[in-house]
């Protein structure tokens, strides 16, 4: 049983830089292919950034080249790192964990934090 907890969430003005993380208990991650998506309502889950196992990373279409997915397995943790913010990023941020190698579709990752909002005004 993998335990996500995000952080780092909050308001931001347009142009602005925010910082998540995602810190595990109950686990190692260092297993674990893991995943950042985003929410916004009335809209279907989408993936933001990917990060395989050994630190490949996946750049999903939501985070445009803009967001920056990493890893730390000593520390347990998976970060976010958000620039250029834009208000079609307002959403629930979620991190994410898989076993194995990593994905895009939300629907095969195996444990979810319970999300982090994001809100970014113009």
């Amino acid at each position: 049983q993998v335990v996500l907890v995000e952080s780092g969430g909050g308001s931001a003005q347009a142009g602005d830089s925010l910082r998540l993380s995602c810190a595990a208990s109950g686990s190692m991650l260092s297993g674990y292919a893991m995943g950042w998506f985003r929410q916004a309502p009335g809209k279907e889950r989408e993936l933001v950034d990917g990060i395989s196992r050994n630190g490949d990373i996946y750049y999903g279409n939501a985070g445009k080249g803009r967001f920056t997915i990493s890893r730390d397995n000593a520390k347990n943790t998976v970060d976010l790192q958000m620039n250029s913010l834009e208000p079609d990023d307002t959403a629930v941020y979620y991190c994410a964990a898989k076993w194995g190698t990593i994905v895009i579709d939300p629907n095969l990752f195996d444990y979810w934090g319970q999300g982090t909002q994001v809100t970014v005004s113009s």
